[in-house]
């Protein structure tokens, strides 16, 4: 992983990213039954930029890739190829990042107290000089986001699935990154409780000036969170626009069908369009464009040809061989 040497209005730039796992049986197994190595190609040469202060959302259906992307941009996974690069921050250091998961129950040690949870970060990067200091932050931390004090004595399993997100929230906090990445942080909560907590993270953006990769399935929640929004199919991204002309111009097949999945209060009946057949196995993907199974407009070309990345005039980056600024 590489970092900028200089400033930039970009936060992390991804260029040509790839991430291919070995999924092969044990060699015993390949030896007897004669069959070969098997690879999974989760992230296929997709790049993009999220800007400083803004954020950029990842969406897809399930297994498109995105949270392997979450992944690698915070080293938790080593790419095969491509670079990500962080931005230098004012005292030219690069930007830290940190990841709030998707289950807050399953990313918190149940046999810690919260805040020891929080704490943790505190004294291994030795942010604070006594203990008086780290247990005044901790305090800090569980006010900003909407918890108490006496919060801190209790354990994990004593919190709602809400409460412990911010917990999450809080210890992702703690290490005073200025990038987050979220992957599916209101997947596991309740709707009610999803406002909440997106509102939370909305006001903590604008309060510490942080910076978002924000992973996720559902497209009314990236309506909310997003300046700009980036769909992957099959761990490709095959549109990436600012968040308002995506949905007001989707241009490519696959984002269309995902905006239809919205439920309409105004009109819960309307006519929406069916997309044929299963997502493709990652282990054996379609030849060409990867939605072309899919596709209600696929052409012989589309079959055979992958489509190239283009840029249109509404700023929009689209991959698709029938889709033009026309």
């Amino acid at each position: 992983m590489n970092v900028m040497s200089k400033q930039t209005n970009s936060a992390l730039s991804v260029d040509r990213l790839v991430k291919t796992f070995d999924v092969s049986a044990p060699w015993l197994n390949r030896v007897v039954e004669r069959k070969p190595r098997q690879y999974l190609q989760a992230v296929n040469d997709i790049s993009f930029e999220v800007p400083r202060g803004g954020c950029l959302s990842l969406v897809g259906e399930s297994g498109c890739g995105k949270s392997t992307v979450a992944r690698l941009v915070t080293g938790l996974y080593r790419p095969n190829s491509g670079d990500i690069s962080f931005a230098l921050d004012k005292d030219g250091e690069p930007l830290s990042a940190q990841m709030i998961f998707q289950d807050p129950y399953a990313s918190l040690n149940p046999r810690w107290r919260v805040k020891n949870i929080i704490a943790e970060p505190i004294r291994e990067l030795k942010l604070r000089n006594s203990a008086a200091e780290v247990s005044e932050r901790v305090v800090e931390l569980l006010k900003t986001v909407g918890l108490s004090a006496s919060d801190g004595e209790k354990f994990p399993h004593e919190f709602s699935g809400g409460q412990r997100q911010r917990i999450s929230i809080a210890r992702a906090l703690a290490s005073e990154p200025r990038f987050l990445v979220c992957d599916e942080p209101t997947s596991a909560l309740d709707v009610s409780v999803q406002a909440q907590v997106l509102n939370l993270m909305r006001r903590l953006q604008d309060e510490f000036g942080l910076t978002y990769l924000f992973i996720s399935h559902d497209m009314s929640v990236v309506r909310h969170m997003s300046d700009r929004i980036a769909v992957m199919y099959l761990g490709r991204i095959v549109e990436d626009g600012e968040t308002e002309e995506l949905f007001a111009r989707p241009r490519h097949p696959y984002t269309q069908l995902l905006l239809q999945t919205i439920p309409n209060i105004d009109n819960p009946n309307r006519d929406r369009e069916v997309a044929g057949g299963e997502v493709p196995s990652p282990l054996k993907p379609p030849s060409g464009c990867p939605f072309h199974p899919r596709c209600p407009i696929a052409t012989a070309q589309c079959s055979s040809e992958l489509p190239a990345v283009r840029t249109l005039a509404s700023g929009t980056r689209v991959a698709c061989h029938l889709v033009g600024d026309e």
